[in-house]
């Protein structure tokens, strides 16, 4: 009797343990997919929670430098509040914008391009830096219409690029056909890239938006945008826009 209840009691015991293993298999998983998802729910949240912080934190330091320590509203405040800094530099800014567009604006503006105009190396970054400004700002401006590939740095390798402008002036008289301006820009940091002067013909246009082509190139090519049928986007040209 014994020999017989010794292999019933080995073949008993194998079926308890598998499930048991099975089961803990199983939590493991699942807890790890929990934990991933986790992070996938926070970590946007966080970063973006965190980088508002930084360049809020950073305005605010910077105003409150050039604010008088009996005009700083966290003087009379028991505690600092975040925030006020850019909310000073907002009101400012719009009642600059008010009074330049005043006759008494317009003419303090003119009078001081006039005197930066007449020095050497500060009229070049001037000039400069206000075209780019007024290109970026302006309601009209073309700056970043449209998303198109090119064939480069060589033959059957594309880059994806935005068009600024149709090419003009002495560029466009020495080349004697239709160019576009095209600026492709680096991976991850969208703000450093290259011009090219491209044939019209050899750019690929496409469908997606401005704003799609800047993620497709910040996230290295991991957040694709979906395609936009020609019709589509016919219809709607503002979402190619």
């Amino acid at each position: 009797m014994s020999k017989q209840s010794t292999p019933t009691g080995k073949s008993g015991a194998a079926p308890n343990a598998r499930p048991i293993s099975q089961f803990h298999l199983t939590l493991g998983a699942r807890l790890r997919t929990y934990f991933l998802a986790g992070i996938l729910i926070t970590a946007p949240i966080g970063l973006t929670i965190y980088l508002a912080w930084l360049v809020i934190s950073f305005i605010d330091e910077k105003v409150f430098s050039v604010i008088p320590t009996r005009y700083n509203p966290e003087t009379y405040l028991p505690f600092s509040v975040p925030g006020i800094g850019l909310i000073l530099a907002v009101v400012a800014l719009t009642l600059i914008g008010a009074i330049t567009a005043g006759f008494l604006g317009r003419l303090f503006r003119h009078l001081s391009e006039a005197v930066l105009n007449r020095l050497p190396i500060i009229r070049s970054l001037y000039t400069a830096l206000k075209q780019i400004i007024e290109t970026v700002f302006a309601t009209q401006s073309t700056a970043f219409s449209e998303v198109v590939l090119i064939e480069y740095p060589r033959r059957d390798a594309w880059s994806v690029g935005f068009i600024t402008a149709a090419t003009q002036g002495e560029i466009k008289s020495r080349l004697g056909k239709p160019m576009v301006n095209v600026f492709i820009p680096t991976t991850p940091n969208p703000t450093s890239g290259f011009l090219l002067f491209v044939p019209d013909e050899d750019v690929v246009h496409l469908t997606m938006s401005v704003e799609d082509g800047i993620k497709l190139v910040i996230s290295g090519g991991i957040i694709t945008p979906p395609e936009v049928p020609p019709a589509a986007a016919a219809l709607n040209p503002s979402a190619a826009s």
